[in-house]
């Protein structure tokens, strides 16, 4: 009996050492005022071409990312040419007339509220996919999609990958660069049957790639995101290439496409 109430007062002792060490925790979340936020694309083939610019929310309010409207957004190159894009919808900019080509460095400006933001983006000279096959997963007994394409030598080159499962594009980054394989063929796997359920290939399922070679800046802004909202206020904001504070990207790309059925 005397030992149980030696470890009963035990027990009653902790609790209270344990109650009196508890500590409010104030957590000051960033409250900082709404960005704006540009993102858009030329690519080697016709437009039109689509720039969307909104502002940011803080990050504990719904994601819900107000436009921004009546901006004045032209987009010129390196070769005299200009166009102001007209807006289509609120925060949605397009061109009319612009067609992209390898080689040339095209110049955003978005005028609005008072202040102007600049973004500079050159088009690489396109790389082709060779060819888009089915091969035994890397991880895993299952199967996966993986495509090759030939790295041009003697140039630093950077890439995107856009995957689309039955025309639904999947979440999630994926860029690379040369600099492990200058001038090789290079393999890269997509869509799995041995990966995480919500993403695993059925057969039957379509899947698509868009292949971009985009420019270093557009690669640091994507390789810095690491799956990071673009339009919530955070710490963490990737490297964007558009001036005066803006975040998100503006990216001339050559991009090429291909797609299989998976079996």
């Amino acid at each position: 009996m005397k030992h149980h109430i030696i470890q009963l007062t035990i027990f009653l002792l902790l609790i209270c050492f344990f109650s009196s060490c508890e500590k409010v925790i104030d957590l000051k979340l960033d409250t900082s005022s709404p960005s704006i936020v540009i993102q858009g694309n030329v690519f080697d083939h016709d437009g039109p071409y689509k720039i969307q610019i909104s502002k940011t929310v803080a990050f504990t309010e719904p994601n819900i990312f107000p436009a921004v409207t009546n901006a004045r957004v032209t987009i010129s190159d390196n070769l005299g040419n200009s166009e102001t894009l007209t807006e289509s919808s609120p925060g949605t900019y397009i061109t009319s007339t612009l067609k992209g080509k390898s080689g040339v460095t095209y110049t955003l400006t978005v005028e609005t509220e008072g202040k102007t933001y600049t973004a500079l983006s050159t088009m690489p000279e396109p790389v082709n996919i060779d060819r888009i096959y089915i091969r035994k997963s890397d991880v895993g007994n299952g199967r996966e999609v993986a495509f090759d394409f030939q790295d041009p030598p003697d140039i630093d080159n950077y890439y995107r990958v856009l995957e689309y499962i039955n025309d639904s594009l999947k979440t999630g980054v994926n860029v690379g660069n040369d600099k492990l394989y200058p001038g090789k063929i290079i393999t890269y796997s997509l869509g799995s049957s041995s990966i995480k359920e919500d993403s695993v290939l059925q057969s039957g399922d379509k899947v698509k790639i868009q292949f971009e070679c985009i420019d270093k800046g557009v690669y640091e802004y994507f390789r810095t995101t690491k799956g990071n909202s673009d339009q919530s206020t955070s710490p963490t904001n990737p490297t964007s290439n558009i001036s005066n504070g803006a975040l998100g990207y503006f990216s001339a790309c050559t991009v090429r496409q291909d797609s299989i059925i998976y079996h």
